[in-house]
């Protein structure tokens, strides 16, 4: 395994905006284990797939490999695949040749072509269509794909970092993702666990997040009462550390710790009353949001059929007519918590 400078890698982490790994990996177990896991793999040309909710830090993850890995001066490209339609993102991903189809004007190298050498990071990956997913088999099989339009054949020198938020085995089931195409993304997987489930983590993210906008914004660092810090603590983070990640920028620009207090409390007020508070408007686009309100009704009603079954998870499975599988993730991933007993 490749010799890791912790001193240069966070002093060029706080250059460019990375969160240092000390922060971005924090204290608990689980997410040393991914620390050790990325560590021991960064040397390695093999995919890596790395899921979780939205803003959990998944992004990070796959810079942080990069920024470890022999060949780290080689270029980083991230593309998101939910972003681009399938047409254009074919042309994107693997370029294509002056003629090729109507506006080709001139050939142009896709982001296969550019990441040689280095990392490619395709985010939302389930989002790609059965087309292009085929294609993209071709490319971890054989190591090589073509322009559109042209017949040469190029090689694709690039280690693949696949993202996705989705259960990408139930979007097997009912046939939307490649079986095939699953098996050659996964051969490294990497599940990171939502803000909640790493509370203990929380106070180095505000600082770290402190320190980055006061120097971007040029203005004084402040101190976050310990009344707000307590309450981040509490809070149940369903934007995970994107979230958080807001509310310290916000905090930075506004220097209003009051306001953060009562939006976390009107949020918690709703979550107890088993509503789902609209998100700020300039923070989450409409997609971000129904992924979250769904999510948010999932969760409430997992815990009524836990409650109606006496927490019999067996039961409660066949009840929201899901694997007992499925359910142990959904509760795992959910953060809901064992029954209390006695």
């Amino acid at each position: 395994m490749a010799k890791i400078q912790p001193l240069a890698i966070v002093a060029e982490s706080h250059r460019n905006g990375h969160i240092p790994a000390e922060v971005l990996f924090g204290q608990t177990e689980e997410m040393q284990r991914i620390r050790r896991t990325i560590e021991r793999v960064a040397s390695v040309r093999v995919p890596v797939l790395i899921r979780g909710e939205s803003g959990s830090g998944k992004e990070a993850v796959a810079s942080y490999l990069h920024r470890i890995a022999p060949w780290r001066d080689k270029p980083l490209v991230k593309v998101n695949c939910a972003a681009i339609p399938g047409p254009l993102l074919e042309s994107e991903l693997f370029g294509f040749e002056k003629g090729s189809f109507t506006g080709a004007y001139n050939s142009r190298p896709g982001k296969f072509e550019i990441a040689h050498g280095g990392t490619i990071v395709l985010d939302e990956i389930a989002e790609i269509d059965s087309n292009l997913q085929a294609k993209l088999l071709q490319v971890l099989q054989d190591g090589c794909f073509s322009r559109i339009g042209d017949l040469e054949e190029r090689r694709a020198e690039a280690r693949i970092v696949s993202i996705s938020n989705k259960d990408v085995e139930s979007e097997m089931t009912r046939g939307a993702f490649r079986e095939d195409l699953f098996y050659r993304i996964n051969v490294v997987n990497v599940q990171l666990p939502p803000l909640r489930r790493r509370r203990e983590d929380i106070a180095s993210l505000i600082e770290h997040f402190l320190d980055h906008y006061c120097e971007r914004y040029e203005r004084p660092r402040p101190q976050l009462p310990s009344g707000v810090v307590a309450r981040f603590e509490q809070h149940h983070w369903p934007g995970n550390v994107r979230e958080l990640e807001n509310y310290v920028k916000r905090f930075v620009i506004l220097d209003s710790a009051e306001s953060i207090l009562e939006e976390l409390e009107e949020r918690s007020r709703g979550a107890q009353a088993g509503t789902f508070q609209l998100p700020p408007i300039h923070e989450f686009s409409l997609k971000k949001f129904a992924k979250q309100a769904s999510q948010h009704a999932e969760h409430v009603m997992i815990l009524e059929a836990l409650k109606h079954t006496r927490w019999n998870r067996k039961r409660a499975a066949g009840m929201l007519g899901i694997s007992y599988r499925a359910l142990l993730y959904k509760i795992k991933e959910a953060g809901i918590p064992p029954k209390k007993r006695g």
